[in-house]
């Protein structure tokens, strides 16, 4: 078993020194130099030695990262069927990404066929030939965001598979506080960065009627992509050039106006406080209204789907069924469903503090705001600004 595992380690290495090693295909001069590619070359032999520290390094910070975490709920979802679907499998596996593009030699689009279980965010995800050559990403908005390099694997997998249009279709011309047994949760996915970073020019979020969201974040220069703060191998935060503008210990210290939006007047705490306050108050709000509107109380459980289950007697417990599994919450209004929608969406982010504090904050004003319309509550007078 042991020359197995050691065996495996070194094909590992030995498939990540392809990238390593490649020398960078030529680009367009207006492509910063961050969004250049390394590019899988037809042939080797690649030799550890080689290398060098660098790529070394390099190849070690991604075995330790999430995307080769080949133990994780991201990449063994699909153990018990053997293969993962299509849809899923864009993201939860470097083949499935390569197939959507068309990086593989076929057509781009969903893959024809499920993909094995097995694989990771592989080296040849980010690195494979062709990938320079994707220039646009399609959001679940429909938005078709122009991209450069290796940004269109990070906008490919991190942009969540719903949007704030398909909530307003399954709400459309409906009372808004009329319990509807056709609505059920819309969920805009998980590590939704680049959906939030992009804001209301992406339109991620359900956005409200008579209200202006704040666009893209384009932070300051040179912080302009994923890999301008992230480690592309290891997907730290590269954290030391945030001093250079900013006080605090950390990103989560970091503010980005005087001016406290939670309604505690406290500014001397990160914008990160501001949006979770808000977010717990969202929650809070959300439930209030599910018990006094909607008639049956809601609970939430992230570890559960579809998260949002009944508590109709209101004991703080999750009501069971026949079969003694928790009870999904089925007594959905329009306004809640919109509210819903949008504290899952900037939850799922748990970077949203710095990928895109304003929409964040708008989100969540506008859905607390609108809870509290149909409430009799005055949100102004609660502090909470947008």
């Amino acid at each position: 078993m042991r020359r197995i595992l050691v065996a495996t380690r070194c094909l590992l290495f030995t498939l990540c020194a392809l990238l390593a090693a490649a020398p960078a295909m030529a680009q367009p001069q207006e492509v910063p130099e961050a969004l250049q590619p390394y590019i899988l070359p037809d042939a080797g032999p690649f030799l550890p030695k080689d290398l060098g520290a660098e790529n070394n390094e390099a190849i070690a910070a991604w075995i330790g990262s999430a995307h080769a975490d080949n133990a994780s709920e991201a990449f063994r979802h699909w153990d018990d069927e053997g293969e993962i679907a299509p849809v899923c499998s864009v993201c939860h596996s470097g083949a499935g990404f390569r197939s959507f593009h068309g990086l593989d030699g076929s057509d781009p689009g969903l893959p024809q066929s499920p993909i094995p279980t097995g694989g990771v965010v592989d080296c040849a995800t980010c690195h494979g030939t062709g990938l320079t050559e994707v220039k646009v990403v399609t959001l679940p908005s429909g938005v078709e965001h122009p991209v450069e390099g290796v940004e269109a694997a990070c906008v490919t997998c991190h942009q969540g598979r719903s949007a704030g249009a398909d909530v307003e279709e399954a709400t459309a011309d409906s009372d808004p506080d009329t319990v509807d047994a056709a609505l059920r949760f819309i969920n805009p996915h998980y590590k939704t960065a680049a959906a939030t970073w992009l804001g209301g020019y992406g339109k991620a979020g359900y956005h409200y009627e008579g209200k202006n969201y704040s666009g893209r974040f384009f932070h300051a220069r040179p912080v302009a992509t994923c890999v301008s703060c992230h480690d592309p191998h290891g997907l730290e935060v590269k954290t030391e050039s945030c001093t250079t503008c900013h006080e605090g210990e950390g990103p989560r210290a970091f503010r980005i106006r005087k001016q406290s939006y939670d309604g505690t007047g406290n500014t001397a705490q990160g914008i990160q406080a501001d949006i979770a306050n808000n977010a717990d108050l969202l929650l809070r709000t959300l439930q209030d209204y599910s018990a006094e509107v909607a008639g049956v109380g809601l609970l939430y459980d992230g570890h559960s789907y579809p998260y949002f289950f009944a508590d109709a007697n209101g004991d703080g417990v999750a009501d069971t069924g026949d079969n003694g599994r928790p009870v999904n919450y089925a007594s959905w209004t329009p306004r809640m469903l919109r509210a819903g929608y949008n504290w899952k969406l900037v939850t799922a982010d748990p970077g949203i503090y710095a990928h895109n504090p304003h929409y964040a904050l708008e989100l969540l004003h506008d859905s607390i705001e609108d809870l509290n319309s149909a409430l009799g509550r005055d949100t102004r007078a609660m502090g909470v600004l947008r």
